[in-house]
């Protein structure tokens, strides 16, 4: 692989929220001001600031406990930070619930699998779509009239990413009893059904193979440059990274120490210091 230059897709405008309001909103699709997160005497996030850009792909790296998923968390609501704000699109993050985060398209990976491993893979990703049902209970229990108009339509859906992450042979195998990096793929393809705007990968790599791992990443990229898909990756690979990211944001001890390009971000001293020590280098490429 190649290393990335420039913002290759386009996300989607979102048409459920109003435009921007104030200038902490138009600088990016997604803008972090001042974040800051502490668990009793552990403090996890010490004032972050970036933005997400529409198109990119953003790196998230650190050493371990460095504020990572922390990050994710706070975007897509799952932590609700003590101090600061996330704005997407004009709306104030930091005070929705995570359903309501979701439907305004952001969706997320974990870095444990989080599968209905007894159900088939169409059935896990049929399951990520249901909050996009508009059909009642009524016409739900008897499976007629816009029940049965929706179903087929998420079906449609569905259809479309097994074949777009190439999971044909296993669409109705349980999940349970397939390979891990298959697993990987599945979850991938789960955040995918909710139809994001802005897609968080919290190391969709870990644990696999070289192979698997050229699999996935080509995936990431043809989600960005064919979906349209802004994405926050995390991911301990810094092969990967710098491959195929168009900025990287580097924590250390929950504070940011670095933002840039991988050119920019691999050559910066603070970054060798607090991430790989004083004698080694950030990898250029290759995965």
């Amino acid at each position: 692989m190649q290393e990335r230059s420039g913002n290759m897709g386009r996300a989607e405008s979102l048409d459920v929220v109003a435009p921007p309001t104030d200038t902490q909103a138009t600088a990016g699709v997604i803008r972090l001001e001042g974040l800051s997160l502490s668990f009793g005497g552990v403090q996890a996030l010490n004032n972050v600031s970036f933005d997400v850009k529409e198109g990119d792909i953003l790196g998230v790296i650190g050493p371990n406990g460095a504020g990572k998923t922390c990050i994710l968390n706070c975007i897509n609501g799952f932590y609700r930070p003590q101090q600061g704000s996330i704005h997407f699109q004009g709306q104030n993050l930091t005070t929705l619930r995570p359903d309501k985060i979701a439907r305004l398209g952001i969706s997320r990976t974990f870095q444990n699998i989080q599968l209905y491993t007894g159900l088939s893979v169409v059935d896990n990703l049929m399951a990520a779509r249901h909050f996009l049902f508009k059909s009642n209970w009524v016409e739900g229990a008897f499976y007629f009239g816009r029940a049965h108009k929706e179903e087929v339509e998420h079906r449609r859906v569905v259809e479309e990413i097994i074949d777009f992450l190439e999971l044909e042979r296993w669409r109705k195998s349980v999940v349970g009893m397939l390979p891990y990096g298959i697993r990987k793929r599945i979850d991938l393809g789960r955040a995918l059904a909710q139809e994001p705007k802005i897609l968080l990968l919290d190391e969709p790599m870990a644990g696999m193979n070289s192979e698997e791992k050229e699999d996935m990443a080509r995936f990431i990229l043809d989600v960005e440059e064919e979906k349209g898909v802004t994405i926050v990756l995390i991911e301990h690979d810094m092969g990967v990274v710098m491959d195929i990211t168009d900025r990287i944001v580097v924590l250390d001890f929950g504070r940011k120490i670095a933002e840039g390009t991988p050119k920019e971000v691999k050559q910066n001293p603070d970054v060798i210091r607090a991430y790989l020590g004083e004698e080694q280098s950030v990898p250029a490429g290759g995965s």
